[in-house]
C-alpha cells in the first residue's frame, strides 16, 4: 500500500530528537505558569479528531480571548488581521490544551506525546517550524532541542526527518483547520 501522505503525519513515533528532549525536561510541551493564555489555540476539528481518539473530554481548557492573546495570533497571521479578530473576538473564548500546575502539557509523558501523531493539533506538529509567504522560519525556544542542537533551518530539518515540503504541508493543513486561506503567499 503506497502512502501518498508526508511521512512526518504519519510516522507512528516521534522523531528521536523529541523523544529525547521529553525525558530531559522542559520541552515545547511547557508553558511557564501564568503564560497559558498563549498557548496555541485548538481549532474545532483538532478537538474533535483528539476527542474521537480518546472517547472523552479531558486534557482541554477554555482560554479568554485575552488582547495580548489576540495580537499574539495577528503577528503569526499577519495577512489575515480581520478574520483573526472575528475567529477571537473579545469576551469570547477558545480551546487549547490543557496544562498542569507545572506548566506540563496535560498529553505529555516522559517518552513524549501520548497522543499518535494522526490525531496530534497541527501547531504541535509544525513545532518549531513557521512559514511566512515563501519563507519558512523557526521559533527561538530554549526548551527546543532542536532548537539548541542545530544552527540552521536545514541542520533542523533533517534532525527532525522532515522536508520543506512537509512542513509546508502542515502549515497549510493549520491554516484550512482555521479557515484561513492555505496559500504560502502572505
Amino acid at each position: 500500500m503506497q502512502n501518498d501522505g508526508p511521512c512526518y503525519l504519519t510516522s507512528p513515533e516521534d522523531p528521536h530528537v523529541c523523544a529525547r528532549c521529553a525525558g530531559m525536561g522542559p520541552t515545547c510541551c511547557h508553558v511557564t505558569p501564568g503564560n497559558e493564555e498563549f498557548c496555541f489555540p485548538l481549532s474545532r476539528s483538532e478537538w474533535e479528531r483528539i476527542v474521537d481518539y480518546r472517547s472523552d473530554e479531558g486534557g482541554f481548557a477554555e482560554e479568554g480571548n485575552s488582547r495580548p492573546f489576540v495580537d499574539t495570533m495577528r503577528r503569526l497571521f499577519p495577512m489575515h488581521d480581520l478574520e483573526i479578530e472575528d475567529m477571537f473576538p473579545p469576551h469570547g473564548s477558545h480551546m487549547r490544551l490543557a496544562s498542569d500546575d507545572e506548566g506540563y502539557c496535560a498529553f505529555l509523558t516522559s517518552d513524549g506525546c501520548r497522543l499518535p501523531r494522526e490525531v496530534r493539533p497541527w501547531f504541535c506538529l509544525l513545532f518549531p517550524f513557521w512559514v511566512r509567504g515563501r519563507m519558512m522560519t523557526m521559533f527561538t525556544a530554549s526548551d527546543c532541542l532542536v532548537c539548541r542542537e542545530t544552527r540552521t533551518l536545514e541542520e533542523s530539518l533533517a534532525l527532525i526527518g522532515v522536508t520543506a515540503k512537509e512542513v509546508r504541508y502542515i502549515f497549510g493543513r493549520l491554516k484550512i483547520a482555521w479557515g484561513l486561506a492555505p496559500e504560502t503567499e502572505e
